[in-house]
């Protein structure tokens, strides 16, 4: 008996000593769309809706991002080339992710999902109407696989904090998004208090969205790079027409509402259909920056532009689209702010704030190129 009690106690010491850990990984999230969603587990296989969350997912998972994915949409080889092969020549196995299509073109096939067997697919949540006409909550959740909402696009100001934690949640690093929760605050806040401080006078400031991807004119209503306009202390000429954060206007009334600063946003688009004429900015775009310039030179010669302060005074600026869909938004404002207000401003360096966000959260180097102005060396 004696015997039988002592392999006993250490028997169940051992069982607790296994339960118990793996009890306390169950968590619940809830997402932007305000969903609980609850996982036994830490998340081991998933899905990226969209293959620009790498933005974010790196920072988070900085070891190697790639980890838990095993199924991505190929919009980051679409839109921002430069960057999906810097992530594939530091983790090779990348290359070999099965790219997937998208939910809102209807180009998305669930029995891929499927045979991905995965824990859960992460969606932006400009995807939920989409994944609500089709049910696709209801046929996953049938198979154990559940959807997450995140937003870095939509809301920036109500929903990259909750996202980057809500990330931090699924992967078991929850402190690693508490600090990148934090640096991203600390900027904007940086920013934001020199504005309402200073009240500056605010420019009027067309942003061209997407150009050479997109018809004139393509730009922002009051979120998105809108929301970074006046962030930066500028007036967004867009949120005087757009009820949302995307959309187009008419090239006259751009011409009516005469800029004072125009902003071009590009990428290196060099895989997406179609796309021609756009101003190729990004990180380790710097080499193109004088044939990205003649580029832009170009786009504003566009009857919108001609004879706009913005042309007349040389106001013109490109900046990296993809901050509008990642966790960096406090990096083009800090430029904008620059552009915007030279001297209130000229102490700070986006260059250097950039490269401090790599260096500190990313596993690839950085690379300058994200921005360049019409008058070479702004």
């Amino acid at each position: 008996m004696k015997l039988s009690r002592l392999l006993l106690v250490p028997a169940v010491a051992a069982l607790a000593a296994f339960s118990l850990p793996a009890f306390a990984q169950a968590f619940t999230v809830t997402d932007v769309a305000g969903r609980q969603v609850s996982f036994d587990h830490p998340v081991q296989r998933a899905i990226l809706g969209e293959g620009r969350m790498l933005y974010s997912l790196a920072a988070i998972e900085t070891e190697n991002p790639f980890a838990h994915v095993v199924g991505w949409r190929n919009d980051l080889w679409t839109t921002d080339q430069k960057s999906f092969d810097a992530y594939v020549a530091k983790f090779p196995e990348a290359a070999n992710l099965p790219f997937l299509g998208n939910l809102t073109d209807g180009t998305l096939q669930t029995e891929t999902v499927v045979d991905l067997h995965p824990d859960v697919m992460i969606l932006p949540i400009g995807n939920k109407v989409a994944a609500d006409e089709i049910k696709l909550e209801d046929t996953l959740s049938g198979i154990g696989v559940k959807i997450v909402y995140v937003d870095f696009r939509e809301h920036i100001l109500a929903n990259t904090v909750p996202s980057l934690h809500i990330l931090g949640q699924l992967f078991g690093k929850e402190k690693r998004a508490d600090e990148v929760a934090a640096f991203w605050q600390s900027k904007m806040d940086a920013i934001a208090k020199v504005i309402a401080d200073s009240k500056p006078r605010r420019p009027n400031v067309f942003m061209y969205r997407a150009a050479g991807l997109v018809e004139c004119c393509g730009t922002f209503g009051p979120d998105n790079f809108g929301l970074m306009v006046e962030l930066a202390g500028g007036h967004n000429l867009g949120s005087d027409f757009l009820p949302g954060y995307t959309g187009s206007i008419n090239p006259e009334q751009v011409i009516a509402s005469n800029p004072d600063v125009i902003v071009v946003t590009g990428s290196d688009w060099t895989n997406s259909p179609d796309a021609k004429g756009f101003v190729s900015v990004g990180p380790g775009t710097a080499d193109s920056a004088k044939a990205s310039r003649e580029v832009l030179a170009s786009l504003v010669q566009a009857p919108a532009f001609t004879g706009s302060t913005a042309v007349a005074n040389g106001n013109v600026h490109a900046i990296w689209h993809q901050f509008y869909t990642s966790p960096y938004q406090f990096v083009a404002i800090q430029e904008m702010a620059k552009w915007f207000h030279p001297e209130l401003f000229a102490d700070i360096d986006p260059d250097a704030t950039f490269k401090e966000f790599y260096d500190k959260f990313l596993p690839i180097p950085y690379e300058p190129g994200s921005w360049l102005s019409l008058k070479d060396g702004e």
